[in-house]
């Protein structure tokens, strides 16, 4: 089986923003008012699909676009520190000189993903789709397919989170998912129709249907 498109998470699955994560969450935690968290605490969460994660810390649904604004301006301040994971340039030229379209669906950010990404890598995105809400993935991915012109059995979405897994589903696409990520491998397992990559370097030889080397 081989991809026309491939849709892709950004933090955590192209970026490399967890320890930045882990670093500020505790500083938007005291300004908006839920639960800080000790590194163990912080660490079981990553089991945890989003909505109960949100439960255990105490945020409300009508928060979240208040943190996310608060969390995207924090990393634009930071984001000389966040980088790509190792591989992704490769992968991603990889993947566009094969032909697939590419495509980047994210909560945050379109000026925080393309400075992370630089002109190069940004040049070879033939969809962004940025400032998502948290729980609103579902229907950007709808639109780009419609935009792309690609059914959705021939797309693949690669994510590190539970949310993308379960936005993958209810469009119909198939999903992979990453162990590098915001959550653990154990909770994605179960979520990952196609794959669950242990490396950059798996994903083009899944997304074009060879064998890898």
């Amino acid at each position: 089986m081989s991809y026309r498109l491939v849709i892709f998470d950004f933090d955590g699955t192209l970026a490399d923003s967890l320890p930045w994560f882990r670093g500020v969450f505790n500083e938007v935690a005291i300004r908006h008012g839920f639960r800080t968290l000790q590194p163990a605490e912080f660490e079981a969460l990553r089991g945890l699909p989003s909505r109960e994660v949100m439960r255990r810390i105490g945020v409300p649904v009508w928060k979240l676009p208040i943190i996310a604004n608060d969390m995207k301006s924090l990393m634009a301040r930071d984001i000389a520190s966040i980088k790509l994971f190792d591989g992704v340039p490769e992968m991603l030229r990889g993947l566009k000189s094969a032909g697939v379209r590419l495509a980047v669906v994210s909560s945050n950010s379109e000026g925080n993903v393309r400075r992370v990404l630089g002109p190069d890598n940004a040049f070879r995105i033939d969809h962004f789709g940025c400032g998502v809400a948290i729980f609103g993935k579902a229907a950007r991915f709808k639109a780009i397919l419609r935009h792309a012109q690609v059914e959705p059995a021939l797309a693949l979405c690669v994510g590190d989170e539970i949310r993308d897994a379960e936005a993958s589903k209810a469009s119909g696409i198939p999903f992979a998912a990453v162990a590098w990520g915001y959550a653990t491998p154990e909770s994605l397992k179960d979520h990952a129709s196609v794959a669950l990559f242990e490396r950059v370097s798996d994903i083009v030889p899944t997304v074009l249907g060879v064998e890898a080397v």
